[in-house]
């Protein structure tokens, strides 16, 4: 099945939003080195109710958000000290392509179970220089029944996904005929997110889970307890930990590292102001040998995942971005044996409604997180019927793995792996 390009517009702001060419710096966490990769993903609707062309109505909506988000049309352009900034000049903006198919989103599916190569044309796959230069990409792909597709290439640099879909709620309630954004967004990143003066690390648990190596490159690479509850991500990200590590068939003595994004944004004092929409997120991890993994009752790696928590604070923080501070061009890793973990269920997805109602899939296409080529994405369901329950889970797994993995899958739900969740 072939997705077919019509055009690329370049989409400014409806005003202009500033006057002068400026430069504006980033934090520590957006120049994380984790985080130097274009995140794509998609998101499918079902069919238009009127004869309103989707492309136009989202060409619009996204030229006068830009007002109040330029920065997601400028470049990205390195400092000497090797971290980025965003170089801000009039007439910037965001490509926005256009593409059909000859197809209808009920054949596919609705992408709840994509073909991978179909998949991927539909969001934009900018190579490592356009991805500075336009660090957000978006393409609107129209199916034959009506329904439409919208994907994204955004730089993780300027944001995360709660950051993204602070912006694309802004197109949508701007599409859906609002005056103004609900929510102003707020940019002050260095203030509100720099390092301290002289930086410190006066979190030791930093120094037990990164490691410095200027040559290593982050992407090469059951029993029942009355008594605990875990969450929904503990209890599954256990699980899903050992049965990757246990099929991957990696050595015994090799310490893997269970690596997890928490939102700080309440957790740091001052918190964050409600519009901040830069990284957000912290880098969280817990590391074991790979035999502990596998031979510990599945809630204890539960509860070291729920332990792991604890570390966040306001210091934990501070300590990271100083860390990042001293250390930046000495090589921050997690280590090689990664595995990356995000929660998208509660990220107001379901709220990017541009007039037709809000997504019926939400699809992550990238494969780099948190140091990890092999990521676990916990989503919203798909469906299209009345009230969604539920969540799915997407899994990325080395080619060989695959077999080992099934074989772990089919002993989910047996008393052995027997948790007790809330969430």
């Amino acid at each position: 099945m072939q997705v077919k390009i019509s055009e690329t517009t370049l989409v400014v702001p409806s005003t202009p939003p500033f006057t002068e060419d400026h430069v504006l710096q980033l934090t520590h966490l957006d120049n994380d080195p984790n985080l130097r990769v274009t995140f794509r993903y998609v998101r499918a609707y079902v069919s238009t109710t009127n004869s309103s062309d989707p492309g136009r109505v989202i060409s619009a909506a996204l030229s006068a958000a830009l007002v109040h988000y330029y920065p997601l049309a400028a470049a990205l352009r390195r400092r000497d000290d090797n971290r980025f900034e965003l170089f801000c000049s009039k007439g910037q903006g965001v490509p926005l392509i256009s593409a059909s198919v000859e197809s209808t989103l009920d054949s596919v599916s609705h992408l709840d179970d994509p073909d991978t190569d179909f998949v991927e044309q539909l969001a934009p796959d900018p190579d490592p220089h356009e991805a500075l230069v336009s660090p957000c990409v978006l393409q609107v792909t129209e199916f034959k029944c009506g329904g439409y597709t919208l994907g994204a290439a955004i730089n993780h640099s300027l944001c995360d996904g709660m950051g993204a879909t602070q912006f694309f709620n802004a197109m949508a309630e701007l599409a859906r005929g609002a005056t103004r954004v609900s929510v102003q967004p707020v940019w002050d990143r260095s203030g509100l997110l720099g390092p301290r003066d002289p930086p410190r690390v006066e979190t030791p648990v930093l120094h037990e889970f990164l490691n410095l190596d200027r040559k290593s490159s982050p992407y090469e690479q059951g029993k029942q307890l009355v008594g605990l509850s875990f969450t929904t991500f503990e209890a599954f990200g256990a699980f899903l930990w050992r049965a990757k590590v246990k099929s991957s068939e990696i050595p015994m003595d090799e310490t893997v590292t269970f690596a997890y994004a928490l939102n700080v944004r309440k957790l740091v004092s001052p918190p964050l102001p409600t519009g901040y929409w830069g990284n957000g997120c912290i880098a969280m991890y817990v590391k074991l040998a790979a035999k502990d993994l596998i031979e510990k009752p599945m809630w204890e790696v539960a509860d070291r995942i729920k332990k792991s928590k604890s570390n966040a604070t306001d210091e934990y923080v501070r300590s990271f971005i100083d860390f990042q501070e001293m250390h930046y061009n000495d090589g921050i890793t997690a280590g090689k044996e990664v595995s990356g973990f995000t929660d998208w269920r509660h990220l107001r997805h379901s709220t990017v409604d541009f007039g037709w109602g809000g997504p019926v899939t939400v699809l992550p296409l990238s494969r780099n997180l948190l140091g990890s080529v092999e990521p676990c994405f916990f989503l919203p369901p798909s469906g299209t019927k009345g009230k969604k329950e539920g969540f799915k889970i997407m899994v990325t797994l080395r080619e060989s793995a695959m077999p080992g993995f099934r074989v772990e899958m089919d002993k989910f739900g047996s008393q052995e792996f027997g948790l007790s969740c809330c969430n």
